[in-house]
């Protein structure tokens, strides 16, 4: 299933991931959910075009992908909950059933850009997490040799988020040298080992979204219900 939007692709060799091939019978059929940030406000930003070809190869591996532009986004505590650009990032992170992160490597690290919108998706929203039990790919590009240090960073905020942060990731150096006047991708290994990602992230997520309740069931939550629960019982008897 290769489309003429994908340039770079072998059409003999690529095929889009079937939960069948997993053993599932999907409790729900719609094509997997996928939110991708970058981390970049340039105007020719290298993550934005990542996540660009990112979006093509999910869409032609029967994923909804939507991208969140961060333009126009406060900054963490400089602005209300209530502004549209968070009001919109949160929306999406409870529609979405994985996500894909990816950030420049700016000073040995990821960019703010990117931490602030991840920084704006809290644990729980009311009755609803966001996060919680969702897949991940991490993703990072950067304007030298290959480095490793941002997907790393993005590793951590993923465990932190309550993620399942797939294993595959991808790292582009050099990512000036690796786009034409098009802003597309040029053929290479690192092309490559996007789709290899993307394939990994939407097998992934087959897996586990009929499956987080039971994937996030813990003990110390059903013990602070039944605490909850007990209080309020006791209250109304006093």
């Amino acid at each position: 299933m290769a489309h003429e939007d994908l340039p770079n692709i072998a059409p003999e060799l690529f095929r889009a991931p079937d939960p069948a091939e997993l053993g599932l019978k999907p409790e729900v059929t719609h094509p997997p959910r996928i939110l991708l940030l970058y981390g970049s406000l340039r105007e020719r930003s290298f993550s934005r075009l990542v996540v660009e070809e990112a979006t093509r190869l999910l869409r032609a591996m029967g994923a909804e992908p939507r991208i969140f532009h961060p333009s126009g986004l406060p900054l963490p505590d400089a602005g209300d909950a209530a502004h549209p650009k968070v009001q919109e990032i949160r929306d999406l992170a409870t529609w979405a059933e994985g996500m894909v992160w990816c950030s420049p490597e700016r000073h040995g690290a990821m960019t703010g850009v990117i931490k602030a919108q991840i920084d704006w998706i809290p644990l729980s929203l009311g009755a609803a997490r966001p996060t919680q039990g969702k897949t991940l790919a991490v993703m990072e590009v950067s304007g030298g040799s290959q480095s490793f240090n941002a997907v790393n960073q993005l590793r951590v905020l993923g465990r932190w988020m309550r993620m399942l942060t797939i294993p595959n990731q991808s790292s582009v150096p050099k990512a000036f040298m690796e786009f034409g006047d098009d802003d597309r991708m040029k053929p290479s290994p690192y092309y490559d080992r996007i789709v290899d990602v993307m394939e990994e992230l939407v097998r992934f997520t087959w897996l586990v979204r009929d499956r987080v309740g039971a994937l996030t069931d813990r003990y110390s939550e059903r013990r602070e219900s039944a605490d909850a629960l007990s209080a309020r019982v006791n209250q109304r008897a006093l």
